[in-house]
């Protein structure tokens, strides 16, 4: 059963071609965006790996950098395809180089789609990533002497100034942890030898935050220390007057930054893929119009296209039989080897155990 049958007069043909030549450039303008676009996201995951947990959200961006480099493949043989369309003598050539493209067409525009589905369903794992991460950077923000950890003040710094943000969930959890190193406390002092036995795990804990909290535009001097101490500060309450350190969390502020960079990515993406499809059935029915006019004289006469000649299932089958024949053809051989073996291993056995005469 043919399926989308559309008649193709000489002229819709050679607009076809025309046309699908313009739209297989777009295309591979598309695709490379794609791939620039996985580019850029995988650097900007890698800048802050330190405050990530697990790599599996790399998978992203590096769909996107697959499907986009394929797609700038896919569509150049297009246009090759497009411009031998109309010649009778040069188009023939692409018979049976088709097959084949058309399933490796399908094959990156599909992973193309599921890119375009990851960028918006990776939001879980991007968050659990950060969870961890942040507070692990949290917790080793003190090691600046520790191999390995050399950075991680430095990093957290950035992170939070940029961002305008403050710990991991929020600036509170900057109070749990003991973010200033042994070697810039003076242990002698009354003050640390007291909140250094309050704690069970013997840490120096502060009602405080790095200077990386504070926020530059607010009109008082930055509250980072005892900022929960009311009697500390003049003209100051903690419950009631607004912070001028950054109270939102990191982690909620680069899940924001991530996600709408894989968002606004996502849409864009979806428009190449659409703009994909279009070339491919496009391109179908420019393939199957054309074979209706091998062996007649006449070039000019019309002729009909269609997207499949069978139905989705049996076109499926038709594509999928050579690849199933070949495994099937390399499974027998295994089998015949290891039968040669075992006959050959057996003969050599009964030849060294048969007595002699």
């Amino acid at each position: 059963m043919v399926w989308a049958k559309v008649k193709f007069p000489f002229e819709k043909r050679v607009k076809l071609a025309q046309g699908l030549w313009l739209l297989s450039w777009l295309a591979t303008l598309g695709g490379a965006i794609t791939f620039c676009l996985g580019c850029f996201l995988k650097t900007e995951l890698r800048r802050r790996a330190e405050v990530m947990d697990n790599t599996e959200i790399y998978i992203v961006p590096n769909t996107l950098i697959i499907a986009g480099m394929a797609a700038m493949g896919i569509n150049y043989f297009a246009t090759r395809i497009c411009q031998d369309a109309l010649d009778a003598t040069r188009f023939p050539r692409w018979k049976t180089f088709l097959k084949p493209y058309f399933c490796c067409s399908i094959f990156f525009t599909t992973l193309m789609l599921i890119g375009v589905i990851l960028s918006y369903a990776m939001k879980g794992t991007l968050e659990g990533s950060l969870k961890v991460g942040l507070k692990n950077g949290i917790r080793f923000y003190k090691d600046t002497d520790t191999p390995g950890r050399c950075f991680q003040k430095q990093t957290i710094d950035r992170l939070q100034m940029e961002f305008q943000c403050c710990g991991n969930n929020d600036y509170k959890d900057w109070f749990e942890v003991q973010w200033i190193s042994n070697r810039y406390l003076d242990f002698s002092t009354k003050e640390v030898k007291d909140r250094i036995k309050s704690n069970v795990d013997g840490r120096y804990l502060v009602d405080g935050v790095p200077f990386s909290c504070c926020n530059p535009s607010s009109p008082r001097p930055c509250i980072q220390y005892k900022i929960t101490n009311n009697s500390a500060h003049y003209n100051y309450e903690h419950q009631t007057e607004e912070l001028n350190i950054f109270i939102h969390g990191c982690r909620e502020a680069l899940l924001n930054y991530y996600m709408g960079l894989m968002n606004s990515f996502g849409a864009v993406v979806l428009s190449v893929f659409v703009l994909q499809c279009t070339v491919l059935a496009s391109l179908r029915y420019l393939q199957t119009s054309l074979e209706a006019l091998v062996g007649q004289e006449n070039t000019e006469v019309e002729t009909e296209g269609y997207l499949l000649e069978k139905s989705i299932s049996e076109t499926i089958m038709e594509y999928l039989d050579p690849v199933l024949k070949l495994m099937l053809l390399n499974q027998v051989e295994d089998g015949q080897v290891k039968a040669e073996a075992g006959a050959a291993g057996t003969s050599g056995t009964a030849g060294a155990t048969t007595p002699a005469t």
